[in-house]
Parts: structure tokens; C-alpha cells; sequence
């Protein structure tokens, strides 16, 4: 088996050959030392000598698009703007770098543009038009601040141009030149190990042979159609002892040529794409797997980011570089320029060489291919996407914050709202109205589209349908019966499920009917009432604190992986009733306290004279820190709690109407001084 060497270095490199023929040797072919084999450790890549392509920040280039009016989308490595250059160079069906689509694929394109974050380098996708961050600038400025003419494709001086032109027309086409035809020269397929190449695939690719140099000529051709020749790229062969010595050359110089080879060929539909750091492995690739596939204009020595907008519409990039030293150093170098979390790596290994080895050895790369490794892992973030997802929030802070109570202002102002994937332990006293409190707390929340699940396992669906019911027509129904059917009526058309269980029950049949819950009915709020009804009888007290944690831990799984509210109601431990219950006071381990993002206690002081006070204290509060108190007051005829008014004497409660004018069954008042009466 051949072992092959490649130079990776940035010095532009002399052909290990000499071109001949009548015309000469081309003007424009790079002269330099011989290229050196890459087991050496290869040298940093040599920024280009543009004047033109200044440092930038992607703060800067953020605060010049909003400065002028431009909106813009963030997205994997560049930034995306309607396209400038679209309205009258676009052409219909153009839906990306070397995409042809439909005439509305087209219409988007011609509305977007490519700009790279950290070169400002843009590409118009419609038209294909690209330059520098000056040439966008003098686009997008008014006509008396320089606006310029959209930037063309880059091309080639003259005498450049003359010579691609010339190596390109006296070179042969490699599928039709059959193999071994002069005894003096090596077969072309057997001397770069092209054997198990298919004639269609080099067709396919326009890979032609140049026989004076004894060269592969791999052409680079403009995205769009694959027409117009804007550079070439020879690759000649040396062997020697056992391995073989790849040298190239390309027009125009190395910094300047910049052909993702097989772009033409990416089709319009084409969201994944694997890149090679050579041509041949793209040849090999492709046929073994059928997947677009794309070769880097310098291998593993660098990722020129006047190439980033093109790789910008894909969702999935496979990086195969091989297993030549330094190559698995350089994907994982370039995955964090294109944006980690769409990058997979093939990690290098005997079974896994660069693709045309693979071939060669028989080996299953279509297998390989599935087997790369992603370069994200869920466990880990970057300090980018942290910073994109607390840009995300402040600027939607309403919507982070959740949804709002309608009932409880109190409450919105210490918890800001109701929010996904939390989890809420409510506690207080036997007989403070736990139940009743959490029944109107989530029947507001209700009712204002969250679905919400109710697991009670301390009193029947029954008897909690009509406490709910009575919350929600603010009175008793049972005074006027004619009224009930039509409250029932729109309160079965809120979005309330109830579980069937009653009394002791198992976590895991609980959880399950979460889970069936949320996947198949949308909830987004679960309420269990209460923990003490799943953990059993007659246990010993070590074992029903382990049991208690088990199920608490059971939940907090179940509300993160989920995204689902649960709220969980639990009792507290026995306690003076002349003392406020605390975090501490919560029945079992510290557990509960620890996993919960919300901790709310209902605090009931007795009095000796009358009725005692009610508040509610928010004793936790994981979102932003606010904890406090607010009073509530309750009415034994609708059930619900309120804050007091601050007007002495008797409060009255407001009729409620609706769009349909109902209104509550009767005009209630009650005092101040009433004695409630709890569930």
C-alpha cells in the first residue's frame, strides 16, 4: 500500500515537473522551493496582502447595519441582509452559492446576503456578487457618500487568464484516456491510485490530465453554473521508495485561489455537505456515498473565510480530512469557525484513512460517514451561545418572564410570571386552603390558554370540578341552577384535563400519564395534589425520606426534560400554629427546597378574637431572587382569594362580565370579618 505525502505549506510552490510544448512554460505559474512532505509539521497559512480586508468586530459590523436601517438575521457565521445587489443582477432560480431552484427559491435569495463576522467579506447569493466590507459599504451608503457598482466575480489578469485558458484546452479529459497507452510513462489512474474510479464520477467532476506535466488539472469553475473558468489547480504526482509525493500548483497564486471544488455540483435541496482537504478524496467520497461533497482550496492548512458565506445554507457539515498529521488538529479548528453545532467530525484511525484510501482498501464509507463524531455535545456550551441566548432574552424579557396572572398582580410582581420547565413546591398548613389556592391559581393560568393537567389525589375530580367551577363563575352555582349549564359550557372549552387517580397511587404510573400528557395533549402545567398520596404506607422513617427524594427527583426530571410547569403541592412538618412555617418547614429531607425553583408557603395566623390573617409568601424564587409577601383574602361564596381592599368596612366583589354579558348568579357582598370556610 502507497503511503502519500502532501505539502501543506503556504509558500506558493514550483511544479515538480516542467510544462512543454510549442506555446512554452506558462506566464503566472508560481516559482518557489520544491514542496515538502507533510509529516513535517505544517506552517500557518499566509494572510492575503488585500488592503481591503481590515480586522473587524462583529459588534461593528452589528452597529453599521443598524445604523443604516438594515435588518439582519445572526446565523452560523455570517450575518444575513436582503442583498443590495439582488434587484437587477439576480437571476431567477438562484437559491445559494452553486444552487439552481425554483423562481420562489430565487425570490428569497435575491433578498439575502452573506456577510462573514469576522472579515465583513460578503456574497450575494442571487447574483453571486461578493467583495469586501469597503465594497458593501459603498453599496448600501447614499449616492453622495461613493455608493459603487455591485463588485463582479474575481477574475484573473490577462496574462493569468491566457494561461488557465491554454492548460485547460491542452489538457485531456482523464475518463476518456485509457490506461497504459505509452510504455514510457506511468498509467495516469495507476499513478495517483485513481483505479476504483468510475469514468462517470470523473466526468462528473470535469477532472482532466495534463500529459507534458504529467498533472491532474482539476478546474474552478463559478459556482452558479459551472461555466466560466476562473482558475486551475495541477497536481502532480512523484514516487518515491514505497510512497508517493503530491505536489501542487495553482492559478491564480495559492492566497488568491479560493475553489470549494464540486460546488457547481451542490443541488438546491442540499442541506448537508461533507468537506475533504483534497480533490481526489471528493472524487472517492462521492461515489462510494452519493452525498455532495466539497474540497478545501488548501487542505488542512486553512479556512479561508472569504469562504465561510458559501458553507453558510448548510444545516450539517462532515468534516473527513484524513489522517495525514495535523488534520484532525485543523477540523476541529475549522468546525469552531463554522459554527460547532452543525459540524460532525470522521475521527481518524486505521479503519477510518482519508476517503480514497478508504476505497481502495474496500472499506465501508458510507458506515464511516454515519459514524462521525459531533463536535457539540448537549452537556456543553460555548461562551458564544451563552451570549446569543442572554442577547435573546433581554431583548424578549416579557416573554422570558412567562405568562402573567390576571388574578394575582401580587404575584407577578415577585415570581414576573409563569414559565416552562419549572418546578413549584406550594406548602401550608392542614386546612389553610392549599387546595383551594392552587385550584384558582392555575385556573387562572388556564385561562389564558396554558393546558394545564390536575392530579388530585386528596379529593375527588368531582368535588374539584365544582370548587373550580365556582372560581370561575365567581359565585355559587347551586343558588341558580338555570345558570350552570351555560358556565359549564365555557369552562369545558378551557384547555383543563384532570387524572382519574385518587388516593395512594405510584410515581411511575404518574409520571407516565405526565408524559402522555405533555406528548400527546400539549400540556404545559402540571399540578399534583399532593407528594404525601404516592409515597406509601407503613414504612420506616429512613425509607420514606428516601422515597420522598426519589419522587421529588422524579419530578424535576420530568418538568426539565419535558418543558413542562409542575407544580407540587406538599405538606408541612407539625408546628406551632403561633409560628410562621418556613423553607425548613417543609415535611422530609431539604430536598425539596434544594430542586424546586419556586418555594410558595400559605402562611395562616390564628387569631384568638376572630379569623386569622392569610398571606402568601414567595420563600424562593430561582428566576431573578425576588421573595416578599402579599395578604390575601378569601370568599366563602366564590371561592377565591383576593387581595383586600383597601377601603374599611365591607368589600364588595364586581360583577364579572363576559363577551356573552354574563354575569355572576347573584350580587355578592360578605365582611371582612366573615369566618371563611376552607376545603
Amino acid at each position: 500500500m502507497w503511503c502519500r505525502w502532501w505539502d501543506s505549506s503556504w509558500v506558493p510552490v514550483r511544479a515538480a515537473f516542467a510544462l512543454r510544448g510549442a506555446w512554452g512554460e506558462p506566464r503566472g505559474l508560481p516559482q518557489g522551493p520544491l514542496t515538502r512532505a507533510s509529516h513535517r509539521e505544517a506552517q500557518p497559512a499566509r494572510p492575503d496582502d488585500d488592503p481591503a480586508e481590515v480586522p473587524l468586530t462583529v459588534t461593528e459590523i452589528r452597529r453599521y447595519l443598524r445604523a443604516r436601517g438594515i435588518p439582519f438575521h445572526d446565523g452560523h457565521c455570517c450575518f444575513h441582509v436582503p442583498s443590495p445587489f439582488a434587484g437587477g443582477g439576480g437571476e431567477e432560480g438562484s437559491s445559494g452559492p452553486g444552487r439552481g431552484g425554483g423562481k420562489g427559491a430565487g425570490a428569497a435569495a435575491r433578498r439575502s446576503l452573506y456577510i462573514e463576522k469576522t472579515t465583513g467579506r460578503f456574497l450575494c447569493t442571487a447574483s453571486l456578487a461578493e467583495g469586501s466590507w469597503r465594497d458593501f459599504q459603498a453599496r448600501v451608503e447614499p449616492p453622495g457618500e461613493g455608493a459603487a457598482e455591485p463588485p463582479g466575480e474575481p477574475v484573473l489578469g490577462e496574462a493569468e487568464a491566457e494561461d488557465v485558458r491554454r492548460l485547460w484546452a491542452r489538457a485531456l479529459p482523464l475518463w476518456e484516456l485509457p490506461d497504459g497507452e505509452a510504455e514510457e510513462e506511468e498509467a495516469p489512474r495507476a499513478a495517483f491510485g485513481l483505479s476504483r474510479l468510475s469514468d462517470s464520477t470523473l466526468r462528473r467532476f470535469s477532472v482532466r490530465y495534463l500529459r507534458g506535466a504529467r498533472s491532474l488539472v482539476f478546474p474552478w469553475f463559478c459556482p452558479r453554473s459551472g461555466s466560466g473558468l476562473r482558475g486551475l489547480k495541477l497536481l502532480a504526482a512523484e514516487r518515491q521508495g514505497d510512497g508517493v509525493r503530491y505536489a501542487e500548483t495553482t492559478l491564480p497564486r495559492p492566497a488568491a485561489y479560493l475553489n470549494l471544488f464540486g460546488l457547481p455540483l451542490i443541488g438546491p435541496r442540499d442541506a448537508e455537505v461533507v468537506l475533504t482537504g483534497r480533490e481526489l478524496d471528493s472524487l472517492a467520497l462521492h461515489q462510494a456515498t452519493g452525498k455532495p461533497t466539497l474540497a478545501l482550496p488548501r487542505g488542512t492548512a486553512c479556512l479561508p473565510p472569504a469562504l465561510l458565506p458559501y458553507l453558510e445554507p448548510f444545516e450539517r457539515i462532515v468534516l473527513w480530512l484524513g489522517d495525514e498529521p495535523g488534520s484532525w488538529e485543523a477540523a476541529k479548528l475549522f468546525a469552531d469557525k463554522l459554527n460547532p453545532e452543525r459540524c460532525w467530525l470522521v475521527v481518524p484511525g486505521e479503519r477510518r484513512p482519508r476517503p480514497l484510501d478508504a476505497l481502495a482498501r474496500g472499506l465501508n464509507l458510507p458506515r464511516i460517514l454515519d459514524a462521525a463524531q459531533p463536535v457539540g455535545h448537549k452537556a456543553i456550551i460555548s461562551l458564544a451561545q451563552v451570549h446569543k441566548r442572554v442577547l435573546e432574552n433581554l431583548a424578549n424579557a416579557e416573554q422570558v418572564a412567562g405568562v402573567r396572572w390576571s388574578r394575582f398582580p401580587d404575584l407577578n410582581r415577585l415570581l414576573k410570571g409563569h414559565r416552562k420547565g419549572e418546578l413549584t413546591v406550594f406548602t401550608g398548613r392542614t386546612g389553610s386552603g392549599k387546595t383551594t389556592f392552587i385550584g384558582e391559581y392555575s385556573l387562572d393560568l388556564c385561562m389564558q390558554g396554558v393546558c394545564t393537567l390536575w392530579g388530585s389525589f386528596e379529593i375527588s375530580v368531582d368535588r374539584l370540578f365544582q370548587v373550580m367551577l365556582t372560581q370561575f363563575s365567581w359565585g355559587r352555582l347551586e343558588e341558580e341552577p338555570d345558570m350552570y349549564e351555560v358556565w359549564t359550557d365555557r369552562f369545558k372549552d378551557l384547555p383543563l384535563r384532570f387524572m382519574t387517580f385518587h388516593g395512594q397511587q405510584n410515581i411511575k404510573t404518574v409520571v407516565d400519564t405526565m408524559h402522555h400528557a405533555v406528548s400527546m395533549r400539549g400540556v404545559s402545567h402540571v399540578v399534583v395534589d399532593n407528594l404525601q398520596f404516592m409515597m406509601g404506607q407503613g414504612q420506616r422513617s429512613a425509607d420514606r425520606l428516601s422515597a420522598q427524594d426519589n419522587i421529588i427527583g422524579a419530578f424535576r426530571r420530568f418538568a426539565t426534560d419535558s418543558g413542562c410547569h409542575v407544580t407540587l403541592v406538599i405538606h408541612p412538618r407539625k408546628e406551632d400554629d403561633d409560628k410562621e412555617l418556613q423553607i425548613a418547614s417543609i415535611s422530609g429531607s431539604s430536598k425539596a427546597s434544594q430542586e424546586a425553583d419556586n418555594v410558595l408557603i400559605l402562611q395562616d395566623r390564628k387569631l384568638v378574637t376572630g379569623p386569622g390573617k392569610r398571606y402568601l409568601q414567595v420563600a424562593k424564587n430561582r428566576f431573578d431572587g425576588a421573595v416578599g409577601t402579599f395578604p390575601l383574602e378569601f370568599s366563602k361564596t366564590s371561592l377565591t382569594f383576593s387581595t383586600p381592599a383597601k377601603a374599611k368596612g365591607k368589600a364588595r366583589l364586581k360583577k364579572v362580565k363576559d363577551s356573552n354579558n354574563l354575569v355572576s348568579p347573584r350580587d355578592l357582598e360578605y365582611s371582612q370579618e366573615e369566618v371563611v370556610g376552607q376545603l
